[in-house]
């Protein structure tokens, strides 16, 4: 009578890639989850600053229609604790809606200084930069302040963002976000895209000593370094505007700092057209920017990894057999309890309550397979759209370091067309 014995069935090699592939992705979401995805409370305080005295500010905001929230965002900045700066929103045309929002906010703020500027000139591919370079004319003070028109701030946004800039190391200050959906189904889908992909992707790559950050939420510079650079004229033409401008501040030799604090970014997306063509650009912009990070995103979308994992826990073999290996299956149920759980406590970390969390759970998987095709399609294609705009992808070169101290202090002056400029004096 023979006695008994444990046979080992060797798996064909395409299986232990795909288990290896499920466990990387379940790695990777374990630490997504771990890592510290809060900010410093909003406050009313100042925070400390590392100079004498608050650096003067120009808040450049470009401005193109009328978004949903655009009166309510834009009216954060004017109620900032900072002492000294300037609120300078910029149209390419007078017609545009988002001149009457302005206007209503010179009626509320006489005492600031809010400049509108109605510039049409067009300067490159980019008509966000092209506004930017219209504004930078009206800019009077030290410290440069960009940022998108669809985020809200704290009363001391202007103080924390400026205060690191009197560092010497540190050239440019730029902020994460969380989003605020305006909408339904497809903004809460652009959400979890911010908030559950987006932003832990961040935390990962500065956890394993990532520095290249640069979001359009904020970026904050001296008016020395801009000019350094060559001012806002070296970004006409790319995709990445807001990448490219704290890549040229870092070939100067010069940090780039994230700021501690999160600001509020709006996501209005009211159906799947908008979100695909919103989420693509954001993704060829990636590929643009990181080609061989973009190429392994597809590790950072979980749940057709999670699926995969239950599949082969259950048995399922590709190969047309059982798996017969019991290392291989407790790998298998180790990566898909560890995949799981960690990707529910991501969502609930990044939720605002338990009636959030439950809304949105049945959600999670359709967001990955969703980001799965977006990434699939977005590995192709030369363009963006933006704002009903094609945008070429053209690659990008740091400009070589130049010392700051032979840099003249006379103010960037961007050649332009004719500008209409309305003050916080004129009759609106």
């Amino acid at each position: 009578m023979q006695g008994n014995s444990m046979t080992w069935t060797p798996l064909p090699v395409t299986e232990w890639m795909l288990i290896g592939l499920c466990c990387l992705s379940s790695v990777y979401i374990t630490v997504a989850a771990l890592m510290r995805h809060g900010s410093r409370p909003w406050s009313m305080t100042r925070p400390g600053s590392h100079g004498t005295r608050p650096a003067t500010i120009s808040v450049l905001k470009p401005l193109c229609g009328l978004e949903p929230r655009l009166y309510a965002n834009l009216e954060t900045f004017c109620r900032q604790t900072h002492p000294s700066f300037q609120l300078l929103f910029g149209v390419s045309s007078a017609t545009d809606p988002a001149v009457g929002v302005v206007n209503r906010l010179r009626e509320a703020y006489p005492d600031l200084d809010i400049t509108l500027v109605v510039n049409d000139a067009v300067h490159g591919v980019n008509l966000k930069v092209s506004n930017l370079i219209n504004l930078a004319q009206h800019a009077r003070h030290e410290v440069i302040v960009i940022a998108d028109s669809d985020i809200a701030v704290p009363p001391d946004y202007l103080h924390t963002v400026s205060d690191p800039l009197s560092s010497g190391h540190i050239g440019v200050v730029t902020c994460l976000y969380r989003a605020r959906r305006v909408g339904e189904l497809w903004a809460r889908l652009g959400a979890l895209f911010i908030d559950e992909w987006f932003v832990p992707s961040v935390h990962v790559a500065r956890a394993a000593g990532g520095r290249r950050f640069g979001f359009g939420a904020t970026l904050a510079l001296r008016r020395e370094t801009l000019d350094a650079i060559g001012g806002f004229h070296e970004l006409k033409d790319c995709v990445a505007d807001d990448f490219w401008l704290a890549e040229y501040v870092r070939g100067l030799g010069l940090r780039t700092h994230v700021s501690e604090l999160t600001v509020v970014t709006d996501v209005t997306e009211r159906d799947l057209v908008s979100l695909w063509l919103r989420e693509t650009r954001w993704l060829r912009t990636i590929r643009s920017i990181n080609p061989l990070g973009f190429a392994f995103l597809f590790i950072t979308f979980t749940s057709p990894w999670l699926m995969a994992s239950w599949l082969l826990g259950l048995g399922f073999d590709w190969s047309g057999g059982a798996i017969a290996d019991s290392t291989a299956d407790m790998i298998v149920d180790l990566s898909t309890s560890f995949g799981l759980s960690a990707r529910l406590l991501l969502h609930w970390r990044t939720t605002r309550g338990w009636r959030s969390f439950w809304r949105d759970l049945p959600l999670i998987p359709l967001r990955d397979l969703l980001l799965s095709a977006e990434w699939i399609a977005a590995a192709f294609g030369s363009h963006v759209i933006w704002r009903g705009v094609r945008i070429p992808i053209v690659p990008q070169a740091v400009t070589p370091e130049v010392n700051l101290t032979d840099v003249s202090d006379e103010r960037y002056d961007a050649a332009s067309g004719p500008a209409r400029v309305a003050n916080h004096e004129a009759n609106p």
